[in-house]
């Protein structure tokens, strides 16, 4: 099994893997959002030889091990938002099973450190992304409350009412879709 070790700040902080950087929050919603629903069908980003492209843009191996984590892990994580009291908490435990965080202090200050599995390490990413920004944002990461949408969202609106993955998409369909109902009686 070969070990990586990957920096970590914070939830807030960027992380450098490979040359490719992204916050926790962009990582989460790349990965939850890798399966969007194009013309009535679900195109998975992570099936096929596209998988292998998408983890590699992401910092990882690309390895069809990779890629299977990574598959598995999305799915744990998009039926933990969707429903938080049915979590599969020993799933997303499993991810992180082998994976290490060691602090280094530094006169910059404390950097984590992230050692895992090179396969597992972009899963271990996207699970520890998704508890930061839980932590971060609480009740604000969600799923677009568009029924034909396959789509998830990180609500900064002041009020925290945001219900769409876009509001020129989603947003303006279910509008005009309330505005029929109402106007037909």
């Amino acid at each position: 099994m070969v070990i990586q070790n990957v920096a970590w700040k914070s939830a807030v902080s960027r992380m450098d893997n490979g040359g490719v950087i992204l916050t926790d929050e962009e990582l989460l919603l790349a990965v939850l959002n890798s399966a969007p629903v194009i013309d009535g069908a679900v195109t998975d980003e992570l099936s096929g030889g596209g998988g292998s492209t998408f983890a590699l843009r992401l910092g990882g191996s690309g390895s069809a091990t990779e890629v299977n984590q990574l598959r598995r892990t999305r799915a744990a994580l998009q039926a933990a938002i969707r429903n938080p009291a049915e979590t599969n908490v020993a799933g997303l435990a499993s991810v992180l099973a082998h994976a290490v965080r060691t602090p280094e202090v530094t006169p910059a200050g404390v950097s984590w450190h992230v050692r895992a599995a090179v396969d597992d390490l972009l899963a271990v990413r996207l699970v520890m992304a998704w508890s930061d920004v839980l932590e971060q944002y609480p009740g604000r990461l969600r799923a677009c409350a568009n029924a034909d949408c396959n789509l998830f969202l990180v609500d900064h609106s002041r009020p925290g009412t945001a219900k769409w993955c876009s509001m020129a998409t989603c947003g303006n369909r279910m509008k005009a879709r309330a505005y029929a109902v109402r106007a037909r009686g």
